[in-house]
């Protein structure tokens, strides 16, 4: 990178997506990519679900995003897709969850989404999702940030005729934001 005297760097802020089968060395590879260009991986979560890697990060780096998207370009493969969406950079800051959610039941289609409405109905937002199916079992595990005002008994009874018509138990309980990064 070439400075000109008295300038600062343009540092731009990505989310990258990588999504597709698993092998060995993708982490390694899209890092050291982002590497090239000064990246700072500032947040990300990865996964594998069933076979398949599933990584988002948001990084910062001095690039654009064209040259951002030519760097990774060469990682991608038929089975292995990678994104990348330049950030707002009056995006910051994160919600600390103040409650989690926690689903169990039959699986069926719909549970997530059910779940989910009323708790955006209350003006909660989903911070972390995770889901799993274990033969017939589908658990939901759910951070959520409710804003102040919410009436948390109301979003229970609302959470417990969702979970009556699903047939699923539904449970919402106060986070302890000593446990949550």
């Amino acid at each position: 990178m070439h400075l000109k005297s008295n300038s600062v760097p343009s540092v731009n802020s990505y989310a990258v997506t990588v999504v597709g089968h698993d092998r060995p060395g993708i982490v390694a590879g899209v890092t050291g990519a982002l590497a090239t260009h000064g990246g700072n991986i500032e947040d990300s979560s990865m996964t594998l679900l069933r076979g398949y890697f599933a990584w988002t990060l948001l990084v910062s780096l001095d690039a654009d995003l064209a040259t951002v998207e030519t760097t990774l370009a060469p990682l991608a493969e038929p089975n292995l897709k990678i994104a990348v969406i330049e950030l707002a950079p009056e995006v910051t800051g994160t919600q600390a969850a103040t409650h989690w959610l926690s689903v169990h039941g039959s699986d069926r289609p719909g549970i997530v989404s059910a779940v989910t409405a009323v708790v955006a109905g209350a003006g909660g937002n989903i911070t972390d999702l995770t889901t799993r199916l274990a033969g017939t079992l589908y658990v939901v595990l759910a951070d959520v940030f409710l804003p102040p005002g919410v009436d948390v008994a109301v979003l229970e009874q609302q959470l417990a005729a969702v979970s009556a018509q699903l047939g699923v138990e539904v449970t919402l309980r106060v986070a302890d934001n000593d446990d949550v990064l």
